[in-house]
């Protein structure tokens, strides 16, 4: 069974993101994330950080292995457009610039509206 810190290590691979970014994200320290090993998180605190990822408390946690929060459906690869800019992070293994991240967002857009 994984520990929180595990869990919150394997959602921020996931997400090609590291432990520093979302210490800063969401206004902790790094070092707060690996106090986990000997500490319990508070539950506002856990809460935050499921929120941060999209996950449940309970997969937090390690009680479920779905990271889906009950009652909702989980979003198959679902992104906001307005979040785009800070969730792709690679494309064919290399990472993107800000002005590709506002181009790929620009032909989304396009897209999107030329569908209206």
């Amino acid at each position: 069974m994984f520990s929180t810190l595990e869990k919150i290590k394997e959602l921020s691979y996931k997400r090609h993101i590291n432990l520093q970014k979302v210490a800063e994200d969401l206004g902790y320290s790094v070092n707060y994330f690996y106090s986990l090993k000997e500490k319990t998180l508070k539950s506002d605190r856990l809460q935050e950080i499921a929120d941060y990822f999209g996950v449940s408390t309970d997969y937090l946690l390690g009680r479920t292995d779905n990271p889906a929060i009950a009652g909702e459906k989980a979003p198959e690869h679902e992104i906001e457009l307005d979040d785009l800019d800070g969730r792709i992070m690679l494309f064919d293994g290399k990472p993107l610039s800000d002005d590709d991240k506002r181009a790929i967002k620009g032909i989304i857009e396009g897209y999107l509206n030329s569908k209206k």
